[in-house]
């Protein structure tokens, strides 16, 4: 059986690395079969400030930009979030983008691969397991964690990862689809 997985960029920033760390991740998810991957850039999707004039529990959306979001966030079994941290926090595209659905999200389980400096954006993934749990998803505790991650960007620009990283990468996906498994037959279950 394969999960519908969505891979989502979180930092919008002009010179940002997210789409390098989520390309080395993506070869990693090859060998992944079980997941169908889709990689959702937040500054591609370009959300707006959250802008619906009611509370996103109710799906009453009036914005197509929010429709469509709704729409792709739902059709998912599982995500994963390529962050950075910003000032021990994730960035704040990701929390709008977070914020702009809540009933899409539940009972879903959500992974990050993190990279920054020194703490390897393990502040950030803590910091997202609050609004994580909060909007009904499961935080996995298996992560990739990428500490001082300039120094994995070769002179091409690709990042290169070393054995450790693709040991967490390849240990997170098997955790990941464990409860992929578990959550989408609890869901099917009470539907």
């Amino acid at each position: 059986m394969t999960y519908k997985l969505k891979l989502i960029i979180g930092s919008t920033r002009p010179q940002r690395k997210g789409p390098i760390v989520a390309r080395w991740f993506l070869d990693i998810l090859e060998n992944h079969k079980h997941f169908e991957v889709e990689v959702l850039d937040l500054k591609e999707i370009n959300l707006p400030l959250l802008d619906e004039p009611e509370h996103p529990r109710l799906q009453k959306y009036t914005h197509e930009h929010t429709k469509k979001w709704s729409k792709t966030i739902n059709e998912a079994d599982a995500y994963i979030v390529v962050t950075p941290e910003y000032n021990y926090g994730y960035p704040a595209s990701l929390k709008n983008a977070l914020d702009y659905l809540s009933v899409e999200w539940q009972e879903k389980p959500m992974a990050f691969v993190s990279y920054g400096g020194i703490s390897a954006g393990t502040r950030a993934v803590q910091d997202l397991k609050l609004p994580v749990t909060t909007l009904g998803m499961m935080p996995l505790q298996q992560a990739v964690n990428i500490p001082f991650f300039t120094q994995f960007i070769n002179e091409d620009g690709v990042f290169v990862g070393n054995e450790t990283l693709e040991k967490s990468a390849n240990g997170m996906l098997n955790k990941l689809k464990v409860w992929t498994k578990a959550l989408k037959a609890m869901r099917e279950e009470t539907q």
